[in-house]
């Protein structure tokens, strides 16, 4: 079987696992699914899978599957370019169809996916509580009225709503085992979707549990309830736990505080364990089972990613410019293979132990085989503290230059060149959003110095440039050999630099190039071999730790509900369907406590992980072992003395540099449209929200994909945010 029918396979088998999973939540709010389940559970009862296995192997595992399959499935692709793709009514749905500062920028699949989410959360509210309704009996154990009946039975099923929330909640902030990779989501846009399921799960919880709390009250038994820890069921108190601990995340994480105290907001966000094992208490084994998928692929790509920022290395060199921004070089593996556009998450211990803070990658591993540098704006805390130390031991002896560690973890990108499937492009930027466009003029001045033809590049590109102060202008200087335009260049790059807060200084191009970029550089003393930087485990090998911890996890779940549980009851407390049957006309069945149940789960799973760690610290051992770096080596220091490179052979009269205003990028886009004669044109934008509103505005606008008839004449437009800061 050639590869492409395996990848054509892989993602059928994606496909039709995620139906199944999806038509189980449609499903379980229905009579029909509810009977048909507890005869599957009856059934499994008396196997050694069990119930309990059976929940996770219908609720939980689908998610994982699909996980390790896209793993694979990613792997398999090609990482260089793919095919350029022919215009389709489809592709409209991937452009922005809503820009708006208050929800962002929105395409019609985002629309379409939001809108069928609601639509199930309605479908799943409006069946249970109907149902409810239907056969409303009175509690024996509060004396309510009817209409304190119906608002419990409605808060209760709000609570359902935000469980649908949860199970999603995790999903967009995976990174190693990431699912939202596999539809060309990278982590750092999929951060928003975590954002809108949180804030959605608060409000449905907080509902859930104001309004329980407003009917105890109201009713009288609200000191009884609250404080009530039932022997099997529902356990009140551990979802008011659950509750205070989900607001207090949430009024953390609003962007007023989590700007301006990212400590704050990063520390309270570590209460997510005790929100997790709380909830398990409240909702019990089954519910947990419906969340769990998420769970476990956030807990073991936590844990993946631990051991993958193991152990530190330090940074070899730094160079300061003028505008304030940093540029670091580290040390990296010859194998490590990343693609344009990518980014990585640093912690500097000497600044802040558990801080990690996300940088693009300016560098191309095609060029730079042993370095890797980002660039990094001076502006916060955490960058300035950074600044001033670098900055200290510059003006301090040369030959005491102490190293600074560094963890590092990824890098993350997309997992092919997706940049080079368009005829044309049009970057804009604005300030350090510049970082991600060098890596793509890196690459392309790579491809264009080896001479290979395995990718076919841009025939014209054009940057615009948008910057307050001259100075950043010589964060361009690494691109100067593009910029010189060769005849031997397979590509055209055009320039246009806007400086908005300066007046006209006279000053060419090449003047301000050659002048921003006097940068000032420090070379750390380094003692002995240095670790280099290995990135992510191979995805193979991540697809098959997600298989051995949820092997791992289901055998020893089924080995201590054997062991810990009585015979005649299990985990859900209830007795085996013969015990039921030779006991119907006796007193009320006796019910093991619902935490027995909750605590073999946390024991398996924890069980799990370690068990992962393992076999995860004995791979990362031996791709330590095979390769420890030498100090940065002559060849590459070459990248790190790059402040003298001439460019007086840029072509001055093809690039542009205007003072003293913002650009009009509506005639902007005009002009270049104009020059392509009707090609597809990948828009790439990075910078400020409101740069990347108004260029989505006029994606929306000027793109024909709309207008079938003139498919041929009009030009094809297809926009792409990128986004670094989290």
């Amino acid at each position: 079987m050639g590869k492409a029918a395996v990848v054509i396979l892989l993602k059928v088998l994606m496909i039709l696992i995620s139906t199944a999973w999806l038509s189980l939540w449609l499903l379980k709010p229905t009579n029909l699914w509810t009977k048909k389940w507890k005869a599957a559970e009856s059934s499994a009862r008396n196997t050694v899978f069990g119930y309990y296995g059976l929940d996770f192997t219908v609720y939980t595992f689908p998610v994982i599957a699909v996980a390790m399959i896209g793993l694979v499935y990613l792997k398999l692709q090609s990482w260089g370019q793919r095919n350029r793709q022919i215009r389709s009514s489809t592709a409209a749905f991937s452009n922005p169809l809503v820009t708006s500062s208050l929800v962002g920028i929105l395409s019609g699949v985002e629309i379409l996916s939001v809108f069928l989410f609601i639509l199930f959360l309605a479908w799943t509210f409006y069946t249970r509580i109907s149902h409810d309704f239907t056969k409303l009996t009175p509690m024996e154990s509060l004396k309510l009225d009817l209409w304190q009946l119906k608002f419990l039975r409605v808060a209760t099923r709000f609570g359902l709503l935000a469980e649908a929330c949860l199970a999603l909640l995790l999903l967009p902030i995976l990174r190693e085992l990431a699912v939202f990779r596999i539809l060309g989501i990278q982590f750092e846009a999929s951060v928003r979707y975590h954002i809108w399921l949180g804030t959605a799960m608060i409000c449905f919880a907080t509902f859930h549990g104001a309004s329980t709390l407003f009917i105890w009250g109201v009713s009288h038994y609200i000191q009884d309830e609250i404080t009530k820890w039932q022997r099997t069921g529902r356990i009140y108190l551990a979802g008011e736990i659950t509750l205070v601990v989900g607001l207090v995340m949430w009024i953390t994480s609003l962007p007023q505080i989590r700007r301006k105290r990212f400590e704050i907001f990063y520390y309270m966000h570590h209460l997510y364990i005790i929100f997790l094992v709380f909830f398990l208490l409240h909702a019990g084994d089954r519910h947990f089972y419906m969340i769990f998928a998420g769970v476990f692929l956030f807990c073991l790509d936590k844990l993946l990613r631990i051991l993958q920022s193991w152990p530190q290395t330090h940074i070899l060199s730094a160079r300061l410019y003028p505008c304030k921004v940093v540029e670091l070089i580290l040390p990296k593996d010859t194998g490590l293979k990343y693609t344009p556009t990518s980014i990585t998450f640093m912690k500097i211990p000497s600044i802040s132990r558990f801080q990690w803070h996300s940088f693009s990658i300016t560098s191309s591993s095609t060029i730079d085989h042993h370095t890797m540098s980002v660039l990094v704006k001076c502006d916060g805390r955490w960058t300035t503290s950074l600044y001033d130390n670098i900055r200290a031991q510059l003006d301090s002896d040369a030959d005491k230059m102490k190293p600074i560690p560094v963890a590092i973890e990824g890098p993350y990108g997309p997992s092919s060149l997706t940049f080079l499937r368009y005829d044309n492009l049009l970057l804009v930027a604005g300030g350090i959003g510049i970082t991600p466009f060098l890596s793509i003029l890196h690459e392309i001045a790579a491809t264009q110095g080896n001479g290979s033809s395995r990718y076919r590049l841009p025939s014209r590109i054009q940057l615009i440039y948008v910057v307050k102060k001259s100075q950043y202008i010589g964060l361009l200087q690494s691109a100067s050999s593009l910029l010189q335009n060769h005849p031997s260049n397979k590509c055209h790059l055009k320039l246009k630099v806007f400086v908005t807060q300066e007046k006209q200084c006279g000053a060419t191009l090449g003047e301000m190039l050659n002048e921003a970029s006097q940068v000032q550089s420090v070379h750390f003393g380094l003692k002995g071999p240095i670790y280099a930087i290995h990135g992510p485990q191979s995805l193979y090998w991540t697809a098959a730790l997600a298989g051995i911890a949820s092997i791992t996890f289901l055998v020893f779940l089924i080995c201590f509900n054997h062991i810990f549980v009585p015979s005649g009851k299990n985990t859900s407390g209830h007795h085996s369907s013969k015990q039921a049957v030779s006991s119907k006309m006796k007193a009320p069945k006796e019910k093991s406590p619902s935490w027995v149940a909750d605590i073999l789960i946390i024991s398996s799973f924890i069980i799990s992980l370690a068990c992962t760690s393992l076999v995860a610290i004995v791979l990362r051992w031996r791709r330590l072992k095979k390769e420890e770096v030498p100090l940065v080596s002559s060849k590459e220091e070459k990248v790190q003395q790059l402040s003298s490179i001439e460019t007086k052979g840029v072509v001055e009269e093809e690039h542009e540099v205007h003072f003293g205003g913002r650009p009009n990028l509506k005639d902007e886009f005009s002009k270049f449209l104009n020059e392509t004669n009707g090609s597809d044109i990948g828009v790439l934008v990075s910078g400020p929200e409101t740069m990347k509103e108004a260029v989505a505005s006029l994606c929306q606008q000027k793109s024909g994909c709309f207008q079938i008839g003139n498919k041929e004449k009009k030009p094809y437009l297809s926009f792409h945010a990128l986004t670094f800061t989290l």
